[in-house]
């Protein structure tokens, strides 16, 4: 009995899937996760996502879908989380292509369709931004999204949409996504991060991490992106919703506009028209941006300062939480030292780590 869950942006999306499955589907087969091969810039410095092109090791699935097992490697200078999903849980990875459109991408799905008869197929995005209209000043990600709500409004199977975690994303606020959410599917639990927990060490998805977080009991307002952006932690972090596919399409302006691409071209050229603007833009931008950077170390000293003075800074604004890319950026260390900078702070201030989040004290603490 195989599951088929689309992972709707990518990234966390795909962690998510796992938690998804493990929670509605129990012990069950292995389910097969369809995502993107885009990661954030500090992993894959090549803007974009990643084609079957970018990799070796790949196992065909069917003529238009390849699986990324644990032995693929991205070709250089690619980089891809997938592979060390691959490696630490039990599902199979398949790689969305939308080098293609979302021609290209419903073709994708179809074969699968047709390949695995899945016993039920999900939609799944983290946060709520798949439901933006695409005009909202605080959308910075709809393209991925509105890609695969395209591609699976167009597949000839029933295709169940769930958002969790709505308004963890920091793109849409949940005010503003409560009266689209349909009936209340499950509310996650530390139980429920169990299969994912060693993911959650590395992975930079800050949303799924929020998303983890709300359902071990973490509450507060948590600071993201280098924009800082304060996520509320609430009860209605962990939950899932059923929303209505047909609906999602309607309202996501982008989404409709790009039913009969045919390149990621075309998607882009509409992003810009409907959006203002498209992401890959911005991560090209951002790319050569820092190909200029001069190598980067990290000062144990001076960081644990800098530290001190930006938690009370955030306390001042009512900050419960943040995540490690929010303190690399905000101390204006290089991307590429979020680990480095993670396992330090863990290591000198132990008490602080809310997994997957840094808690931010108290001033009496």
């Amino acid at each position: 009995m195989t599951r088929l869950i689309v992972a709707a942006g990518g990234g966390g999306d795909a962690v998510a899937a796992a938690m998804i499955h493990s929670a509605l589907y129990g012990d069950e087969d292995q389910a097969v996760i369809l995502t993107y091969a885009w990661d954030r810039l500090l992993i894959d410095p090549v803007p974009g996502p990643r084609g079957p092109d970018n990799f070796t090791g790949l196992q065909p699935l069917t003529p238009a879908v390849w699986a990324v097992p644990a032995e693929t490697r991205p070709i250089a200078p690619a980089g891809s989380t997938l592979p060390r999903l691959a490696a630490e849980l039990r599902h199979t990875f398949a790689l969305i292509d939308p080098r293609h459109g979302v021609e290209g991408v419903t073709r994708q799905l179809e074969e699968l369709v047709d390949h695995l008869s899945p016993e039920s197929i999900d939609l799944l995005d983290v946060g709520g931004d798949i439901l933006a209209r695409g005009d909202e000043p605080t959308l910075k990600s709809p393209l991925a999204d509105a890609v695969t709500l395209a591609a699976c409004c167009q597949v000839n199977a029933p295709i169940r949409l769930l958002v969790t975690g709505p308004g963890l994303d920091g793109e849409l606020p949940l005010d503003d996504l409560r009266s689209m959410l349909g009936q209340l599917i499950h509310t996650f639990t530390a139980k429920d991060v169990e299969p994912i927990s060693s993911v959650l060490e590395w992975h930079p998805s800050e949303a799924t991490g929020m998303l983890a977080a709300t359902a071990r009991g973490v509450r507060g307002t948590c600071e993201m992106r280098d924009a800082g952006l304060p996520v509320p932690l609430t009860d209605e972090g962990p939950t899932v919703h059923e929303v209505d596919l047909d609906e999602a399409l309607t309202r996501n302006q982008l989404a409709r506009a790009i039913l009969t691409t045919a390149t990621l071209d075309e998607i882009e050229a509409h992003s810009r028209d409907i959006c203002g603007y498209s992401e890959i833009d911005y991560e090209r931008n951002k790319a050569t941006w820092l190909k200029d950077q001069p190598p980067a170390q990290l000062d144990p000293d001076a960081v644990l300062s800098q530290l001190d003075q930006f938690e009370a800074e955030a306390r001042s604004r009512g900050v419960t939480h943040t995540t490690f890319r929010r303190i690399t950026e905000a101390l204006n260390l290089n991307g590429s030292l979020r680990e480095d900078l993670r396992q330090l702070l863990i290591n000198s201030r132990p008490k602080q780590y809310d997994a997957p989040l840094w808690r931010i004290t108290a001033a009496t603490e």
